[in-house]
């Protein structure tokens, strides 16, 4: 029981990060009918924004008070979070709005967004190494026992990790389903058209949209970074799975990708319990999710964003 709930915890911690990844590609993709594959490079801004940011705060993280700690973990998250978004922004009206403007096939959405990807991988390396992996300062005892769980020991940096996740996840849940902007969002994915003539500014949504996507993958990306390393080609196998996870849960569907998230990462971590070698994990998670599509195409929720407010 011990060693199983262990995992479980470990699973429901990467759980929440890959659903907040996959929150970017189902939103993108709700009211765009597109999958933005350039998010995991949205993702990997955000790490390395917010790595910068901590590191000017802290420098290597020796003598950080423990009272600082909170602000510090905060200004990680918010700087991680802005960062994205604003690259979020920059690819929507750089890479995408243009070829929409123009009605340009979607071959060509998709060739901008591999584009775009390459662009910010190699602008990563140039600026923070390539392919060396960068750690954030130790600023914080983030192994640090708070409880244990069925005889399962519960840490710091998890409770930080799920917590923030779901923090978020049920803020933008509540933001798509009771505000003017998710009535506006949900519009524009069952009906853009009919959205346009009924007063909302189509553009507006799609940019605030990417907005928002970018703002979770920010975050995850901070939340990433505290618990692995940091570079330039970090966004690529977490921006699978997290899109792999929005699929599970229903592509388009945001309860869908918070769903498909934790259950990817909980399937993930059970692999040792099973009896099954590490190395395959990665296959066993992606025969997972083959074999739910094969009884719900559509994923476990369906497709569509306004059914999941």
């Amino acid at each position: 029981m011990t060693d199983f709930m262990s995992y479980l915890v470990l699973g429901i911690t990467r759980g929440s990060m890959y659903a907040l990844i996959a929150l970017g590609y189902t939103l993108v993709y709700g009211v765009l009918q597109l999958i933005n594959f350039a998010h995991s490079e949205v993702f990997m801004s955000g790490a390395f924004g917010s790595y910068a940011i901590v590191h000017l705060l802290v420098g290597d993280g020796k003598g950080t008070p423990a009272w600082a700690v909170p602000f510090v973990l905060i200004a990680g998250i918010l700087s991680g979070a802005i960062t994205a978004a604003a690259i979020a922004w920059t690819l929507e009206r750089v890479a995408y709005r243009p070829l929409r403007k123009r009605g340009a096939p979607k071959l060509a959405f998709l060739i901008s967004a591999i584009g775009a990807s390459f662009f910010l991988s190699q602008l990563a390396g140039k600026l923070f190494g390539r392919l060396t992996s960068n750690s954030f300062p130790a600023f914080w005892d983030q192994n640090h026992i708070i409880f244990h769980l069925f005889g399962a020991p519960v840490r710091t940096l998890q409770i930080v990790i799920v917590g923030s996740a779901v923090v978020m996840m049920l803020f933008l849940d509540r933001l798509v389903s009771s505000t003017k902007l998710g009535r506006s969002i949900r519009a524009v994915s069952e009906d853009a058209p009919t959205a346009a003539l009924m007063g909302i500014d189509i553009d507006k949504t799609i940019s605030r949209t990417f907005i928002i996507g970018g703002l979770l993958g920010g975050a995850a990306g901070f939340l990433f970074g505290l618990n692995f390393s940091l570079g330039n080609t970090m966004g690529f196998l977490p921006g699978v799975k997290a899109f792999a996870a929005a699929v599970l849960g229903g592509i388009g569907n945001i309860r869908g990708a918070m769903i498909g998230g934790l259950v990817l990462g909980i399937v993930e971590n059970m692999v040792p319990v099973v009896h099954i070698d590490t190395s395959w994990t990665d296959v066993v998670a992606f025969v997972v999710l083959v074999l739910v599509l094969m009884f719900r195409p559509t994923g476990i929720l369906g497709e569509r964003l306004g059914r999941a407010a």
